[in-house]
């Protein structure tokens, strides 16, 4: 099976575990589901998700962990961007091609959605059916990536940078919090949704190669929303430079942004073919180099 098709068919997958899982319309307080519903279902590229069930094949994983880890990740995701949408930060109409959750059902539904999204992340990996050794550290993980040392902080790093220079390392720094992090966290849990603990040089390869598409993928982003439209992202184009935000295209120009993230990409490239190497892993990184593929290739 190709990407294309393997991609399909885990979106799908995920789609029809996220239809069952997250509470019904029909029950109250059914605009609270509603909302929730609309925030996660029906959209997004579920890099996350996608990270969870490639990092899972290398530990040989039960489905049902990666459902539950999955499920966790993008419920996260899901919940920040529902937040980052609204007045007070970055005061979007447009998400994944439909209005924002709060400009659909109201700015307190909206913050509502958010924090009940983050609640249910953290009972699907306890739901998890693995040692309870694994499900400390899968907790540790989600909580470590989503607060402040990583996306919550890095959203406010960005919040507190609007109209003002960073320099690169600074905003290297923001980016592999508030993107960097969760994304990290999802290959990571992927590896810990095995029979046992991974083993640390698993894991330090799989903090490269994460930590490595994380940055690439920003870089992208920020690359995008210059020479995009609307309608292709999903989003609104240009929202970056019309906010005066800093970005790596507007310290490095689009054509350094973009050896930065091949940059990246070459790293995580290279730590894959370290697993490779190791005949426990031979064969089972296929998805993960397809990932870091399917980063670099959104900008063509």
């Amino acid at each position: 099976m190709d990407f294309r098709a393997w991609s399909k068919e885990r979106a799908e997958h995920f789609e029809r575990v996220a239809q069952y899982t997250l509470p019904m319309e029909t029950k109250q307080p059914w605009k609270l589901h509603q909302a929730m519903r609309y925030a996660v279902l029906d959209g997004g590229k579920r890099i996350r998700p996608l990270l969870v069930y490639a990092a899972g094949q290398l530990v040989d994983a039960d489905a049902s962990v990666t459902d539950h880890l999955a499920l966790a990740v993008e419920y996260i995701h899901s919940y920040s961007l529902v937040h980052d949408d609204m007045p007070c930060m970055d005061n979007d109409t447009l998400r994944r091609g439909k209005l924002t959750t709060h400009r659909k059902f109201g700015e307190a539904m909206g913050m509502l959605t958010g924090d009940a999204l983050q609640a249910l992340a953290f009972e699907q990996v306890v739901q998890a059916k693995v040692n309870p050794e694994q499900v400390v550290q899968l907790v540790k993980l989600l909580a470590v990536a989503a607060g402040p040392s990583g996306m919550c902080g890095g959203q406010a790093i960005d919040l507190l940078a609007a109209r003002s220079q960073l320099d690169l390392p600074t905003l290297t720094m923001m980016h592999r919090m508030k993107t960097g992090a969760m994304i990290r966290a999802s290959a990571l849990m992927g590896i810990y949704a095995g029979q046992s603990l991974p083993e640390p040089a698993l894991i330090g390869q799989m903090a490269v190669y994460s930590d490595a598409i994380g940055l690439a993928f920003q870089v992208i982003d920020d690359i995008l929303d210059v020479t995009a439209d609307t309608q292709t992202l999903g989003k609104t184009a240009g929202k970056d430079a019309a906010n005066d935000k800093p970005t790596y295209v507007s310290l490095l120009g689009v054509e350094k942004a973009r050896e930065l993230a091949k940059e990246q990409y070459n790293l995580a490239k290279t730590a894959l073919q370290t697993l490779e190497a190791d005949p426990r892993y031979a064969g089972k990184t296929q998805r993960l180099h397809e990932i870091a593929d399917f980063i670099m290739a959104r900008d063509h």
